[in-house]
Formats: C-alpha cells, sequence, structure tokens
C-alpha cells in the first residue's frame, strides 16, 4: 500500500491540556491542586485505540496506537498491519516527546516481510538519522539541519496527524472561556521529518470550521482541519474531545477511520 506522506509538526498533550485547563486548576482548593500534581507525576493514557485504513473502500490496514502523558514528557506507540489479502507488512514506532513537545528520540522497526529499522535523536543543532536495512549491519547516518522543534510524521502512523492536530491547537488557536478557539481559513507552517523518505518539508494547516461528515454510516458534526503540502491536500476530522475521528485523502482515495 501507497499513500501519500504529509509532512508536519507534532507536540505532546501538554501543552494543549495546559491551555485548557490552566484556570480550572489554578481555581482548585490546595488539596485538589496536590492530587492533580500526583496524578501528573503517575501519568495517563490521553488517547487509545485503533485507526482503520481504507482504499477505493476496501480495508487495507489497521494502525493501533497510544500516547502516553507524565510530568516529564509524553509517548506515542504505534503498531501498523496490512489486513489479510493485501501483501503482508507490519511495522512499529515509538515517539518521545519533552513536555516542551520537542523530540526527544523516534524510532520505527519494520517487523515484516523485512527487518528495516531507524532511530532519529538530537544531535547538538541537529537531528541525526540511523537506519538500516538490517539489524546486523553498521546503520547509516543523516543529519538533518533541524532543531528538536522539528516533528515526525511518518509513513503509515496516523496518529502523529493527531499529534500534529494538537500542535496546531496550541499554536494556533486561543483559550475563549474555558474552549479552544481557532481562527478560520488561517494557515499555520510547520515543520517535520519522515523517517521513511528520509527528507524534511513545511506544510501548513487551516482550521475550516464544523462540518457534518459520515462515520460508520452515522453523520457526526466534527471540526474540519485542511493540512497541505507539496504532496497534496489532506483533509482532517477531530471531534469535540479533540480526538482524530477521520482522515480522507481524496487523490488517493484513501480513507483513515477511528474504530
Amino acid at each position: 500500500m501507497k499513500v501519500k506522506t504529509l509532512l508536519v509538526t507534532g507536540i505532546s498533550w501538554v501543552l494543549l491540556v495546559s491551555a485548557v485547563m490552566f484556570s480550572t486548576v489554578m481555581a482548585a482548593p490546595p488539596k485538589e491542586k496536590e492530587k492533580e500534581k500526583d496524578k501528573q507525576a503517575e501519568g495517563k493514557i490521553v488517547d487509545s485505540g485503533s485507526f482503520g485504513v481504507f482504499m477505493n473502500g476496501r480495508r487495507v490496514a489497521t494502525e493501533k496506537f497510544s500516547i502516553h502523558q507524565d510530568s516529564s514528557g509524553s509517548v506515542a506507540t504505534s503498531e501498523f498491519k496490512t489486513e489479510e489479502g493485501v501483501t503482508q507488512a507490519t511495522q512499529s514506532s515509538e515517539l518521545q516527546l519533552a513536555a516542551s513537545g520537542d523530540l526527544q528520540k523516534y524510532e520505527w522497526k519494520e517487523i515484516s516481510p523485512g527487518k528495516a529499522q531507524a532511530v532519529i535523536v538530537p544531535n547538538d543543532n541537529l537531528l541525526v538519522e540511523r537506519s538500516t536495512t538490517n539489524p546486523q549491519d553498521k546503520p547509516e547516518e543523516h543529519p538533518f539541519l533541524l532543531p528538536t522543534s522539528t516533528s515526525v510524521l511518518d509513513d503509515y502512523f496516523f496518529v502523529h496527524r493527531e499529534i500534529l492536530a494538537w500542535k496546531f491547537l496550541a499554536t494556533g488557536c486561543r483559550q475563549d472561556q474555558g474552549h479552544v478557539a481557532c481562527p478560520q481559513n488561517q494557515q499555520v507552517k510547520f515543520g517535520a521529518i519522515n523517517p521513511h523518505q528520509r527528507a524534511s518539508l513545511l506544510v501548513s494547516v487551516a482550521f475550516t470550521g464544523k462540518e457534518k461528515v459520515p462515520v460508520h454510516g452515522v453523520e457526526r458534526e466534527l471540526d474540519h482541519f485542511i493540512l497541505k503540502s507539496e504532496a497534496g491536500d489532506w483533509s482532517m476530522w477531530l471531534d469535540d474531545q479533540f480526538k482524530l475521528v477521520r482522515i480522507l485523502v481524496a487523490s488517493d482515495n484513501t480513507e483513515v477511520v477511528r474504530d
């Protein structure tokens, strides 16, 4: 399966939660504040589940994912696996972000049919990708003159698009009476790195408003975002809890839907 890839930026959930919940936490009694600190130190799962990937209406793959946050930052793990009747492929990834949203480490592995793998880590003022198609071989190094604020948007891991949406909400929107308010059709640019393609690119993201769209045969009102890049336009819909529900890549006849 080949899906056009957007290269965009992600961020840890903690930044968005801080923007939305700041007034609530500050208004809480001292004991409640202590409980909140304990919960943050322990960490929590801010989202988990699976996305179905459909091409021309046929399900071709599933991505299972989980995003964990604690006081030190966030970790997003994912497994992408093709369905029966499609060329068998399984890959996994782990994205580690600091509380600021900066990249600490990213790793992906091809479990089948090959054994390729890659790791991206900060190194001075660079991001360095070390990759190999055989675990027994010495990894090749690919330096990128990019800051740690650069985020990962890899092939096949659609949860990275959800993290991108949180980045946009945290940087391109504002808090309005306890809710996140985004200006319509105002583009915000981001940079990112794609480990599979060993490439980086600038993209823009814009909020276009609420729309009623079908999800598993049921019409839902969701927030619509447009991602633009040299690879084409992607439509992305989030619910009121800022969770990614649907992606549509019209040029590829590809749809990604939360199960």
